[in-house]
């Protein structure tokens, strides 16, 4: 059984032409699938026609990033719930990514409050429609882990479908988020050497909740840190896993993919 990246961003790679490539790549350095991430109505409908044109190898999500949040807001977010109903179109896996960030916000404190509001109302817009289309949901959560918790806990969806992606928090964290059934996913910060709280939050999710990911074209996994990420560099970040695990690498290939199978409906 291959690996499986659940989340990486393939609009830049499609949009310069690299999408071929990196493919091809991925599938040498056995990936079995990966899922899309969307972040705003810029990239769902190509994300959907990337899926339709790679059936059971690339899958895709739709949602607003909270980087993504403008004054139309609501009007990007009302276009989610067609991608799960128009008829003969592939479905989204999950909606999201969503969510809340406080790393970027603008300096100015007034407007950074102005702005953080907004993308509390976006996220609780984005985790309504999640409940009601029933669907798994990946967060976006930076510097803002308790907010996402308490907003998600009012929201009413089932924890056991919500995935916090890149997770970088450190065990307790993981052990709140497990208390609830839901899931973190690991990019290759897992690697680095100043992310240890990011291995011990492995070692409490443990091998049979292990969801890996790339976040391409960011966060790229050591030994290519420095460098634009990729699907394939998902094996270096499974590796690591199986170090931090004391596992086989084909016990975390394995593993993770049945988890991701199971979380995404793959």
């Amino acid at each position: 059984m291959g690996l499986i990246d659940t989340h990486t961003h393939l609009e830049s790679f499609a949009r310069r032409g690299e999408l071929p490539a990196v493919l091809r790549r991925a599938r040498e350095s056995s990936l079995e699938a990966m899922i899309t991430i969307g972040t705003s109505t810029d990239d769902w409908a190509l994300y959907r026609e990337l899926t339709e044109a790679n059936p059971g190898f690339i899958s895709y999500t739709a949602g607003l990033h909270p980087c993504s949040v403008e004054e139309d807001w609501r009007e990007q977010v009302e276009r989610l719930p067609a991608f799960w109903s128009e008829a003969g179109r592939v479905r989204p896996v999950a909606l999201g990514e969503i969510g809340l960030d406080r790393f970027h916000l603008p300096k100015d404190p007034a407007e950074a409050e102005r702005v953080f509001a907004r993308q509390c109302d976006a996220f609780d817009a984005g985790l309504a429609w999640a409940r009601q289309l029933n669907t798994p949901v990946v967060i976006h959560s930076r510097g803002a882990f308790r907010e996402c918790v308490e907003r998600i806990d009012a929201s009413g969806v089932d924890w056991t479908r919500v995935v916090f992606h890149c997770f970088v928090e450190g065990p307790a964290e993981m052990q709140l988020l497990m208390s609830r059934g839901g899931w973190g996913s690991f990019t290759g910060v897992l690697t680095y050497k100043s992310a240890e709280a990011v291995r011990q939050a492995a070692r409490v999710q443990g091998l049979d909740r292990l969801l890996l990911e790339t976040d391409a074209p960011y966060l790229t996994p050591v030994p290519h840190r420095g460098k634009p990420n990729e699907p394939a560099y998902v094996a270096f970040t499974a590796a690591c896993a199986a170090e931090v695990l004391g596992v086989s690498p084909e016990a975390v290939a394995e593993a993770s993919a049945r988890t991701s199978r199971r979380v995404f409906g793959l």
